[in-house]
């Protein structure tokens, strides 16, 4: 009997967030179903534990001496610089250990865009590595930019409060100076070092972006033709390609049996993703607001997001009675099954890239509640080039909620909004099918690593 050919054998390296691991394991599991062995080279950080879904993945830590507490003191920038200088030497001696153990070749590394220090890795060894952005690619051009921003002065009014970051961003209409993927825990110096990490393309043979070009066809244009000047596969949604099970933290399902007591586009789903911090006094004043609306509610309020508190203990005995009523909280729900339930109408969300791309997906618009990064141009888009989302800006109080939600779930703006999303989850999906761009972009993807 003929031997089957042996698999070829990718890396790929996450990045040590919930949104960061998911689209990554969503490829990995895309990709082993085109013939690739799958290894997934991860720091103790987050620790993604394989589901029966991974079962012939290799999974391997990469040693580090960080410790635990600098995940959370140091915050996403700094920790991540500093990830990056430790992990360099270690995923050295993991990636030689790799190339002696493997029977099969290694044909290449897929690294996280902030996990930059395994590109520079590959290199040493002379395997072919690929960058994967699991934001959009509109965050991608700030980011490739944001070093020419920053000399022409146009940063200037994020290092004043005083200055005006409401102005437009010159050739990124229609994003404003504070629609830029920054960070309020980060000072501007640091979070350019990092981006400038990010987008250097080192030997990088190809960048894959989690999109679509039916979202974003400008802003991949201008990376292939301008930003970057190697191949650029939108493959995305990732999670439309390849559903798996990723969350790293327990789905509560009861809520699936309340929604099915609720009816046809009736109820507002709110989750703030995994790493969204919270006052008490907003998460009072959001419970007001949704009380005030009139509107059932499904609420996710993850232990630890709420300042000061471990839930929702500290909250007065009020918060309890408003939600009794016409809503639902849960510490952590199947987002993707929420999202796709008959009975949810509206999203309010901190607009990170997966919750976005999920949205979109079900055809539910959103109110957009960004706190940092990649959100604020997300939540922008969505506001304004998509027009299916509501920004909600400055400080949060009762009447600010009451009034969006209404706007999304009452009104004929909101009906208005929910046909546009559903025109654009109908694109999505063609797009993700035989002969559908990101589907022809992923063949073209697998050929290109085939030959290399």
């Amino acid at each position: 009997m003929e031997d089957k050919p042996a698999r070829r054998r990718l890396v790929l390296v996450p990045a040590s967030a919930q949104g960061h691991i998911s689209p990554m394991m969503q490829l990995a599991k895309a990709l082993h179903l085109k013939g690739f062995s799958i290894t997934i080279a991860q720091t103790k950080f987050n620790y993604f534990n394989p589901s029966d879904d991974f079962t012939d993945f290799q999974f391997i830590t990469i040693p580090e001496s960080l410790p635990e507490s600098d995940f959370e003191n140091l915050r996403p920038v700094l920790f991540l610089l500093k990830l990056n200088k430790e992990c360099q030497a270690s995923f050295k001696d993991c990636l030689g250990q790799l190339l002696l153990q493997q029977s099969n070749e290694i044909s290449g590394v897929i690294y996280d865009e902030y996990m930059y220090f395994a590109g520079a890795v590959a290199k040493e060894f002379n395997l072919p590595n690929v960058i994967f952005s699991t934001t959009n690619a509109t965050a991608f051009v700030c980011r490739s930019v944001f070093e020419e921003l920053n000399a022409n002065n146009v940063l200037a009014p994020l290092k004043d409060s005083k200055g005006k970051q409401d102005e437009l961003v010159p050739g990124l209409h229609p994003l404003r100076i504070k629609d830029l993927p920054t960070s309020k825990i980060a000072s501007l110096d640091k979070i350019l070092e990092l981006y400038k990490n990010t987008v250097d393309k080192g030997t990088a043979s190809s960048v894959i972006i989690n999109t679509s070009s039916c979202l974003e066809s400008s802003s991949l244009s201008w990376l292939q033709q301008e930003g970057l000047d190697i191949p650029v596969y939108p493959i995305g949604p990732l999670h439309m390609v390849a559903s798996t099970s990723t969350s790293l933290f327990e789905e509560n399902k009861s809520c699936i049996e309340w929604l099915n007591k609720q009816k046809q586009d009736s109820v507002i789903f709110v989750s703030l993703g995994s790493l969204a911090l919270i006052d008490i006094n907003e998460a009072i004043e959001t419970a007001l607001g949704l009380d005030n609306s009139n509107q059932h509610f499904l609420w996710v309020i993850r232990p630890g997001s709420i300042r000061g508190s471990e839930w929702i203990e500290h909250l007065p005995e009020e918060f309890s009675k408003m939600v009794s009523g016409r809503g639902y909280v849960v510490k952590w729900a199947p987002q993707k099954e929420v999202l796709a339930h008959p009975a949810v109408g509206g999203f309010w969300s901190h607009c990170g890239w997966n919750s976005t791309l999920e949205s979109i997906g079900e055809g539910v618009p959103m109110i957009c509640r960004p706190f940092s990064a990649d959100q604020n141009v997300n939540a922008r888009y969505l506001e304004c080039v998509w027009r299916i989302g509501i920004q909600v800006e400055g400080e949060l109080d009762r009447g600010v909620v009451e009034r969006a939600v209404k706007r999304l779930m009452v009104e004929e703006e909101g009906d208005e909004m929910r046909k546009r999303a559903v025109s654009l989850k109908e694109k999505l999906r063609a797009s993700v099918r035989s002969g559908g761009s990101s589907h022809n972009s992923l063949e073209e993807f697998v050929h290109f690593m085939s030959t290399l």
